[in-house]
């Protein structure tokens, strides 16, 4: 969650921190801090709340003047949001920065106040600090091999001791780490888009590998002390991608970046009209054997697991199991070496997916991992991965993440049918042309968003709503839904519309909005049947559907009609207007679209 800097070099130090920690704290903004050699001391400065708060603190105080130092920027967990429980912590020897959760730091602590030291924090990372502090004896690297030893859980550690003022250490185990290469500089980071301003040139830290990070090298070893020669990984996108190039926010942004994500994503993976995983080395024949597929991902990436399941069994006749990561790692799931795993995320580091892919790995089932950060811990651990081409996604709500996955999900979808017979060799070719003209279309429901802002000017006062559909439409409407509550905060479910009936049309009042997807032509009956149930019962209804859907006009108060595509995508479509109303009517009722509350983007701990 939590997002980790650092920094060696001859520039101004805490403004290279704070200017880091302004690219990461859409992974978390309870709090931030940094700490900096200052004429040899570590000095910190910390504080409650947005970054913004600690550059006032500082600009007051004064910031710290050096070349080397650490930063943070806090989603919390073990402790509440407060000045106390801000990284960095430590004391005058040993300062650390962390992002994870340490398990046994209860046990550790107890110890540690058993041979006298005390504790003025609720975090589990002070008891990591003071664990530091109790082993060191002069020699950081054997201290830090001995903490790791003790320690459970996940951490990205970034390290200061004050006997060594030229140099940070970091390790890392499960959360996400890097060390960036500069010229006469060298960096820390939780992810790119913190240090892409000053170097596309990094190294990914693998598990409980030990950085020591210097102005003029970075020396990496593992925990004997063998030094490890890794490849210097190059990002293949630039600040420019990272910034918000003119839009009011960084969601839209990347929902105007849709259309271009997409064609990214889907055309090295087609050729001649057909889906062509090979540069994968994903064969037809390895997709056509596997005897079960699971999809198992977290949030917004599960629902596009969903509209992948539904695409999959309606073309290729194969059953697919949608699970929440969560949930499937801690029910004894029933799977096999000869099934295959899909597992969806953005950031390719969710923590509980990749626990799920790890217990598909021990049982000898092929794990496929779609994500978006190449080099990531899902990506390097998953037998075979398809990469998507978002591009950096910063809003914490996702968007253009969701998009491509989807694209990835439908191409899958055509390459599993066609391998099994299920469609035809010209079949397969019209569902992919039609899948190839869907950046154009997404660039058209773009151009409904006036109608979207008028649509959430309607909601702003809800106090809650529904959504509703049928089949995809059912799997997009929870997709639609998530977003409206992370970024309005306004309660709202999704429901299967044939279930109202079955208890929730008894949560109807008068002028409650229930916003209905239906761009599924077999389904549109029923679906209208069922807005008809609630419009009667005082529902103010918005609907979202298809040109060719005939309905009277007293049926909806409100309908976004959607550009024409193949059927089978029209949850592309669909999800473009899903997105606007939901950011439209965060910028309504003045919320920080970008930072929700209580969320972060990459959610690395459980």
């Amino acid at each position: 969650m939590c997002g980790v800097v650092g920094y060696v070099g001859d520039r101004d130090c805490a403004e290279v921190l704070v200017d880091a920690l302004s690219k990461l704290e859409y992974r978390g903004y309870d709090s931030a801090g940094i700490a900096v050699f200052e004429n040899g001391t570590i000095k910190v400065d910390k504080c409650k709340g947005r970054l913004s708060n600690l550059v006032e603190k500082m600009a007051q105080d004064g910031k710290p003047d050096g070349h080397c130092g650490i930063g943070h920027t806090r989603w919390a967990t073990h402790g509440e949001p407060s000045d106390i429980n801000s990284h960095p912590h430590g004391n005058k020897r040993v300062t650390i920065v962390h992002n994870g959760i340490i398990e046994n730091y209860k046990q550790l602590k107890d110890f540690l106040i058993s041979e006298g030291y005390s504790f003025v924090s609720e975090t589990d990372t002070e008891t990591v600090a003071k664990l530091l502090d109790y082993y060191y004896n002069g020699d950081p690297f054997e201290t830090i091999a001995k903490v790791i030893a003790e320690i459970k859980g996940s951490y990205a550690l970034g390290i200061m001791f004050r006997d060594f003022p030229d140099r940070i250490f970091a390790v890392r185990k499960d959360s996400p780490l890097i060390v960036g290469v500069g010229e006469h500089e060298n960096f820390l980071a939780s992810d790119v888009p913190a240090i892409i301003h000053y170097t596309r040139d990094f190294y990914l830290l693998e598990q409980n590998e030990i950085a020591i990070v210097t102005k003029e090298n970075v020396k990496i070893y593992d925990v004997h002390k063998n030094e490890i020669h890794k490849e210097l990984n190059t990002a293949d996108w630039d600040v420019d991608a990272a910034e918000k190039g003119g839009y009011e926010h960084f969601m839209l942004k990347e929902i105007h970046e849709q259309p271009t994500a997409v064609k990214t994503t889907i055309t090295p993976r087609i050729t001649n009209h057909m889906p062509d995983f090979s540069s994968e080395k994903i064969t037809a024949e390895e997709l056509k054997n596997y005897n079960n597929i699971f999809i198992v991902a977290c949030g917004t990436a599960m629902h596009a697991g969903m509209v992948g399941k539904y695409v999959i069994e309606k073309l290729a006749r194969k059953s697919v199991t949608v699970d929440m990561a969560s949930e499937f790692r801690y029910r004894n799931p029933i799977i096999n070496e000869n099934d295959l795993m899909i597992v969806i995320s953005q950031s390719g580091e969710t923590a509980d997916t990749k626990a799920a892919m790890q217990i598909a790995k021990n049982v000898g089932a092929t794990t496929l991992a779609v994500v978006n950060v190449k080099g990531s811990s899902i990506a390097r651990e998953a037998d075979k991965v398809i990469y998507t081409h978002a591009g950096p996604e910063i809003s914490v709500a996702s968007t253009k993440a969701y998009m491509v996955q989807i694209s990835v999900m439908y191409l899958l979808a055509f390459e599993i049918a066609y391998a099994n017979g299920k469609i035809t060799r010209e079949q397969c070719e019209e569902y992919t042309r039609n899948l190839e003209e869907m950046p154009d279309i997404i660039e058209e429901a773009i151009l409904l968003n006036e109608k979207c802002q008028f649509v959430a000017s309607k909601l702003i006062n809800a106090d809650s709503l529904l959504y509703i559909g049928r089949g995809l439409d059912y799997a997009l409407s929870m997709e639609g839904s998530l977003k409206l509550k992370e970024i309005s905060y306004i309660h709202s479910e999704s429901y299967a519309a044939g279930e109202l009936k079955h208890g929730t049309i008894s949560l109807i009042t008068d002028e409650m909005p229930v916003i209905a997807v239906a761009t599924q032509q077999d389904l549109v009956e029923k679906t209208i049947s069922n807005i008809k149930e609630v419009k009667a019962r005082g529902a103010m209804v918005i609907l979202i559907c298809a040109q060719e859907v005939e309905i009277e006009d007293s049926v909806a108060d409100e309908i976004i009609r959607l550009p024409q595509a193949e059927q089978l995508l029209m949850p592309m479509v669909a999800a473009v207007p899903l997105q606007l109303v939901a950011y439209y009517t965060s910028v309504l009722k003045g919320n920080d679209v970008d930072k929700p509350r209580n969320l972060a983007k990459s959610v690395t701990v459980e």
